[in-house]
């Protein structure tokens, strides 16, 4: 039976934490899972600009042995009115599985229920699980993905936001939602994580000074996201959610620093604190290409 990788709503905990101690390894000896997808082929279709997601897996697919093929959806038939659903039955004549990047959910869906490939979600406007794959194997690998974690993100809820509350109450981990009222996490997220077995809490903060005392990890992302128009007000309201060097102050000394890129400076980041000492931000990047290799590996194990 196919497996799809459409949101982390879908995995239990055991299965996060085999993806993420299977990254690891793949990590420290690529070697011996150099022919994973050898004689595969993994098409990654493009509806949105890619940097981190593109390179990552064509990179990912290479080193574990496969081949790669970088689609922009305007050069398909789906760009003239082809449906999605006999896109996916074409898909599955030809390659062994696909990554998208794209605006709707319901998209993956419908390559998951028409194709018979494993399905990728590489982003879309609801959930963006692969950077949040990265981002826990980021922490696990400094030692910081356990109980005790201070974790605040701070800013607009957006996609990496739900999946990282997701991810967090799959494996029990708490997590700290510094926004205005207006842009917090959506109801449904928040209900679905508060029925997870994790015991984790969701705890949503107004003040960012309070959200961010004694702080282990700081995250935050762009106020505005792809395909957005600029939208002033919006920006005007976040302002003292921007992560600088006076917030940093009521936070602990050695605090790390999370952005999952591309970053807005001065907006949401300072050029300070993006490029600081407390900075994983690059460790962050890093680790999709380690932690897509770690999934990969998941879905098309024997």
């Amino acid at each position: 039976m196919k497996k799809d990788f459409l949101t982390l709503k879908d995995y239990s905990k055991d299965e996060i934490e085999y993806i993420l101690n299977l990254s690891e390894k793949i990590k420290k000896e690529k070697n011996k899972y150099s022919i994973i997808l050898k004689g595969r082929s993994i098409a990654l279709l493009f509806d949105k600009h890619s940097t981190r997601t593109r390179l990552s897996f064509e990179v990912g697919i290479n080193q574990l042995g496969g081949n790669s093929l970088i689609i922009d959806s305007k050069t398909l038939q789906i760009g003239r009115g082809e449906s999605y659903e006999d896109t996916a039955k074409i898909f599955s004549l030809y390659v062994d599985g696909v990554i998208i990047r794209t605006f709707r959910q319901e998209t993956l869906e419908i390559f998951a229920k028409y194709g018979n490939i494993p399905v990728i979600n590489g982003l879309t406007d609801t959930y963006h699980p692969c950077q949040v794959l990265a981002d826990m194997l980021t922490l696990k690998g400094m030692g910081l993905l356990n109980k005790g974690l201070k974790f605040v993100y701070i800013g607009d809820s957006n996609n990496v936001t739900s999946s990282l509350i997701i991810g967090f109450s799959k494996i029990g981990i708490d997590i700290n939602i510094a926004c205005p009222e207006k842009y917090a996490p959506s109801g449904e997220v928040i209900d679905y994580a508060k029925k997870q077995n994790g015991g984790s809490n969701i705890n949503i903060i107004h003040d960012p000074v309070k959200a961010v005392k004694d702080a282990d990890v700081i995250y935050t992302d762009v106020w505005l996201s792809m395909g957005q128009k600029v939208d002033e007000k919006k920006l005007d309201e976040l302002k003292k959610y921007q992560v600088n060097s006076d917030l940093l102050k009521y936070s602990k000394k050695e605090v790390k620093i999370m952005h999952c890129l591309p970053a807005h400076i001065g907006q949401e980041i300072s050029s300070g604190v993006l490029y600081g000492k407390n900075s994983i931000v690059l460790e962050q990047a890093c680790n999709r290409l380690h932690a897509q290799k770690g999934l990969m590996a998941y879905l098309y194990e024997s």
